[in-house]
């Protein structure tokens, strides 16, 4: 059977499912999205990102034609009828079909919904741990695009995942425009120091993560310290341990930056409690 593709209110097969030269997400990047999990039919943290979608678009003046409790029924849907127990969901809102300029009057908003398989890194890297550089791309500046809108432009992400791929290594942190820490290419940070969990704010030049808010809850549970903090370069290099948290990539050890080993080279005792603790809960809630 023909994967699903859940358009404008209609399920349609995959290589049906198509979008207009002119809609101004293809011409101009116009447009928000977000990725979803679901495991063992479940979705995850749904009411989060349904509420980030609708900040996102709120944030750039789109308008949603539709309602959050209708939007997730159309996810849960799009799920169903591609007969998916555990699968990867990317939800994404344009402005729509307009002309060839910028002006985003008269476009009617276009919604597309993915339900199919990702797989971000080896296996091998979530048991034994990833090697990654800081790129010389930094992130928006937040008065030009705020990294907390999760639109459809992600060139600058793009730019520094290319960095990484030239440099060999799968992931990239990209500093903010005060060469502080904010995330990776498309997955918050976290480091450890001490037994301290530390992860960069919100003001960093970060995306809000879904998983990286479930991850603070987790550490919370666990009684393990953690904290939100302005952190720079230096503090990912002295780590004790590293790892990255996104809803596609889960959550991976990091063990060496910029050619330096974090810790003792392996995924450490703290992450791999959380780890535990994480894959436990996507589970059973």
């Amino acid at each position: 059977m023909a994967l699903q593709i859940w358009m404008d209110g209609k399920l349609v097969d995959k290589e049906n499912a198509k979008v207009s030269v002119y809609d101004h997400g293809l011409l101009y990047g116009d447009g928000v999205f977000e990725g979803i999990r679901a495991y063992s039919g479940r979705i995850f943290e749904a009411d989060a990102h349904i509420q980030r979608l609708y900040a996102s678009a709120k944030a750039i003046r789109l308008t949603i034609p539709m309602s959050p409790a209708d939007m997730l029924a159309a996810v849960e849907q799009t799920v169903k009828a591609n007969h998916f127990t555990d699968c990867y969901i990317r939800l994404l809102i344009t402005r729509g079909v307009g002309n060839l300029g910028l002006s985003p009057v008269n476009c009617l908003p276009s919604i597309v919904i993915i339900a199919d398989q990702i797989q971000l890194y080896p296996k091998e890297m979530y048991e034994k741990g990833m090697s990654i550089i800081t790129s010389s791309v930094i992130r928006n500046h937040p008065n030009a695009l705020s990294a907390r809108i999760k639109s459809l432009n992600y060139l600058n992400n793009i730019l520094a995942k290319i960095e990484a791929i030239d440099a060999g290594v799968p992931e990239a942190v990209m500093l903010n425009h005060e060469g502080n820490v904010a995330e990776a290419t498309a997955d918050n940070i976290f480091v450890i120091q001490q037994g301290v969990v530390m992860t960069p704010t919100t003001s960093d030049g970060i995306l809000e993560g879904v998983t990286r808010n479930l991850i603070l809850r987790l550490c919370e549970r666990l009684n393990i310290p953690a904290v939100e903090k302005v952190l720079q370069r230096h503090d990912l290099y002295v780590a004790d341990e590293f790892f990255l948290t996104g809803t596609g990539a889960e959550v991976i050890p990091v063990i060496k930056i910029d050619g330096r080993v974090v810790g003792d080279g392996v995924p450490g005792p703290v992450t791999k409690r959380i780890l535990e603790a994480f894959h436990k809960y996507v589970r059973a809630g």
